[in-house]
């Protein structure tokens, strides 16, 4: 009987999935955490089922020495050496459909706080004053969201957008026309999307050709005021320049729920009052947990 490990925090309904497809299965939620508990047990499991806290390095792999499968339940799996695993001959499994939803809404609750400054209005009345004066905030109506990248989480954040009545750009090599007419998106490049947008939200995965997409001279063509959400994954901002950036009014404020650095418990960001940061909340809604424990669990059974 294959037997498979869950070492980071998943639904117990995805235990359930492989004991109902006769795999044999440990939940160990916390062992992902502890790298030497791992690297002594990984040894002995055909399958791998994690979140993020789990990093499967070249080291770990190494040891894996029955590992044939590594599912992530999320989108992103740069937790896991890929080439390192692709070289022992072990597929990594993800799924990208399961927080696509909730992903995109966490982006358009940010561009909204943004556009009206809710965190720090909440601080302040909550101190005791009422300070209406000093929290002017701005419509999204009829202004231009820039999208970079348009696949599944973008797409459904235009779609949200023009629900909001908002005017929305998309850049994206991988956008064919006709996909653009699909979605009602404007297909631009890179440089006419940052000249034009009032916001613009980041929805790609972080590879070379994306890191840093960001940096000081993209921020020095954006438009003057221009307000930035970054939802998708941290080093796609170039974090030095964003701040330079914050504090010289070129951009008027950044929400971001990802970071170069995670956990991000001490980063200048966080010293700007025009700066709004969550904790890697994308995909944190009790639904989309759900949603990728069943699939991740679905997957490796089948696999």
């Amino acid at each position: 009987m294959p037997k498979v490990l869950v070492s980071d925090k998943l639904s117990m309904a995805a235990v359930q999935i492989f004991k109902d497809n006769g795999v044999e299965v440990d939940y160990l939620p916390d062992l992902g955490k502890d790298k030497e508990k791992l690297l002594e047990v990984i040894g002995q499991y055909d399958g791998l089922a994690i979140r993020s806290a789990t990093k499967m390095t070249e080291k770990l792999l190494g040891a894996a020495t029955n590992l044939k499968v590594i599912g992530r339940a999320g989108i992103g799996v740069d937790n896991v050496d890929i080439p390192a695993a692709t070289k022992k001959g072990i597929i990594v499994m993800n799924t990208p459909f399961g927080n696509s939803i909730t992903t995109a809404e966490h982006a358009i609750a940010m561009m909204m706080a943004l556009a009206r400054q809710l965190p720090e209005a909440d601080a302040s009345t909550r101190a005791g004053k009422w300070e209406k004066n000093r929290f002017m905030g701005v419509e999204v109506t009829s202004k231009v969201l820039g999208l970079i990248g348009a696949g599944n989480i973008g797409s459904i954040v235009a779609d949200r957008a023009q629900g909001l009545r908002m005017k929305v750009i998309a850049f994206d090599p991988f956008l064919t026309p006709e996909r653009a007419v699909e979605i009602g998106v404007e297909k631009v490049e890179l440089d006419e999307l940052l000249a034009r947008a009032d916001f613009i939200t980041l929805h790609t995965p972080l590879i070379d050709a994306t890191r840093n997409i960001i940096d000081a001279a993209a921020l020095a063509k954006t438009k003057k005021g221009v307000r930035i959400i970054n939802c998708a994954r941290g080093g796609l901002i170039d974090e030095a320049a964003l701040y330079e950036a914050l504090k010289s009014g070129q951009v008027a404020g950044a929400a971001l729920d990802v970071f170069l650095e995670e956990p991000a418990t001490a980063n200048p960001l966080f010293e700007l009052a025009n700066v709004i940061a969550t904790p890697h909340l994308g995909a944190s809604t009790s639904e989309a947990q759900e949603n990728v424990a069943l699939q991740v669990a679905e997957q490796i059974s089948a696999y």
